[in-house]
């Protein structure tokens, strides 16, 4: 008998079960697959090159739940980049994009010299709208009406309202001249169409990285699974028990109250309180059986949106890619720890129509990561592992599956790097793409939506996962999520895994 299980071993799990062990409770996680971290891990993809298969980059996890549960003391250590961004176009320009804002206007002006002196009220713009947000990362949630009441008769006050009825290319053509400026910064997420009002909005919550310490951002060390293998470690100094390659058949529920789980080998663990590290529609829709739920819940789950999609590529190099075009001969490898491929605003709105009308992107956009510049300790001397996360990928085809394309697609993604690094064919020793249906056969994610739910107005703040049950709480009693799909949302956070501990530590203490 335990006092708290917790199914799945993502980096929320985690988090949740260090807080609630920390209080005194007896926590298990189990976890399906042989390795903890959910999506936030670093896997030997090919032989002796380690690589972050899921998520790529600490730029969100918070100071907080990093200094409560030690991470540091158990191994947790970012690179900090330096450039941030290096952004290649077809013809010859580039942007770097740096620390310093200075230094990022005056690489402004190379394209515009309206640009550069509009360039610090862009970041003042972005400062305000992710303050707006920030301050609820760690708390309960608050309603559009909340926030508007928080802001009213403040200067924030037109900024909400910014965020909330313009869109993203909008807010750009109005800061910038350059379409390499405007192609460098446009991004809309998992809101996708970047012509929406409310992406704005959504893209404050990535924003909120202007809030993070500077040694939380970057890469890190041993890949993103140095994060969760430090988090298992300091739960395990807790008591906190592991259980990998465990799978979780069904939640228990009996007299409409959870009672533990049972496992895929029958084996059956009971427990006074059940948390779900997965995403909303997996815990209600396959793991809690029908008959425990009302009617209108299981089809209010069904509809939520999990309609925002990507795609994973992965390869082991034997040489850096060659940008020597853009950078001179001599240039820093770290330079190409980030790279952004997106030549213009029209071509990331094509991506996203492609996405939309089920087909694979003909206009990839592309956020490159080689680690290795940064950690020698990934690969044999020499090589070089390098990643792409592409936006947008169809969840289901409109013709065939994904299975049947994954050559043709990771095929046109290496042609579209060869545009700017030549050589790129000859260095990858090996390669291989994950795609939605991948993502979600690997790490459980339902639609492979790697942040639970789309992150979009209506599955937001208080809205996520749903108006009425978006305190971490479910119509179950004793059943609780702590994952991506609740509140403040996805990425490598820790957020929801600590709001969700510190929920539950509250009615337990009050029993």
């Amino acid at each position: 008998m335990y006092d708290a299980v917790i199914v799945g071993g993502g980096h929320n799990g985690l988090v949740a079960a260090n807080y609630l062990a920390k209080a005194g409770l007896k926590t298990l996680i189990l976890e399906r697959r042989d390795i903890i971290g959910g999506a936030c891990v670093t896997e030997e993809l090919f032989p002796e090159h380690r690589i972050s298969s899921c998520s790529y980059i600490c730029y969100l996890l918070q100071e907080k739940v990093i200094d409560d549960l030690q991470l540091r003391k158990y191994g947790f250590e970012v690179y900090r980049l330096d450039p941030t961004r290096f952004h290649p176009f077809p013809d010859g320009k580039h942007i770097l994009g740096w620390h310093d804002e200075e230094r990022n206007r005056e690489e402004s002006r190379r394209f515009s010299a309206h640009d550069a002196k509009i360039y610090p009220d862009w970041v003042a713009f972005w400062e305000r709208a992710a303050g707006i947000i920030h301050p609820y990362f760690l708390t309960s949630p608050p309603t559009f009406m909340e926030l508007a009441s928080r802001v009213r008769g403040t200067p924030d006050e037109e900024i909400l309202e910014t965020m909330l009825t313009m869109s993203m290319r909008e807010l750009i053509e109005e800061f910038f001249e350059s379409e390499e400026l405007r192609a460098s910064f446009i991004q809309a997420h998992d809101v996708g169409d970047p012509n929406a009002p409310g992406s704005i909005f959504c893209n404050a919550y990535y924003r909120c990285s202007l809030f993070s310490a500077d040694d939380t951002v970057g890469i890190v060390k041993g890949g993103m699974g140095g994060i969760t293998q430090a988090m298992a470690r300091s739960a395990q100094a807790e008591g906190v028990e592991i259980r990998t390659g465990v799978e979780v058949e069904q939640i228990l529920v009996e007299n409409g109250k959870a009672l533990g789980v049972i496992l895929k080998s029958g084996e059956e663990i009971r427990s006074a309180i059940t948390i779900s590290n997965a995403d909303p529609k997996r815990t209600f829709l396959h793991l809690v059986s029908p008959e425990h739920l009302d009617g209108e819940f299981a089809k209010q789950i069904a509809r939520l949106r999990t309609n925002a999609s990507y795609l994973k590529f992965h390869a082991a190099l034997k040489e850096l890619p060659d940008f020597s075009t853009y950078l001179g001969e001599d240039f820093d490898p770290k330079c190409l720890a980030s790279i952004r491929i997106c030549p213009s605003v029209d071509y990331f709105e094509q991506s996203w129509i492609d996405a939309k009308g089920g087909r694979p992107s003909r206009y990839p956009v592309m956020a490159v990561q080689i680690p290795s510049v940064y950690d020698p300790t990934l690969t044999p001397q020499g090589h070089h592992v390098m990643s792409i996360w592409v936006l947008y990928a169809p969840v289901h085809l409109r013709e065939g599956n994904w299975d049947d394309v994954r050559k043709e697609v990771g095929e046109h993604l290496i042609d579209t790097l060869v545009m700017y690094a030549p050589n790129i064919k000859d260095a990858m020793i090996d390669w291989l793409l994950f795609t939605p249906a991948d993502l979600e056969r690997r790490v459980g994610l339902t639609d492979g939506n790697i942040r639970h739910l789309d992150i979009i107005p209506s599955q937001f703040l208080a809205h996520r996962p749903l108006s009425q049950w978006s305190q971490y709480k479910t119509p179950i009693s004793h059943l609780y999520l702590c994952g991506g799909g609740t509140h403040p949302g996805g990425e490598v956070t820790g957020a929801p895994g600590h709001n969700a501990a510190h929920a539950i530590l509250r009615e337990w203490n009050s029993k």
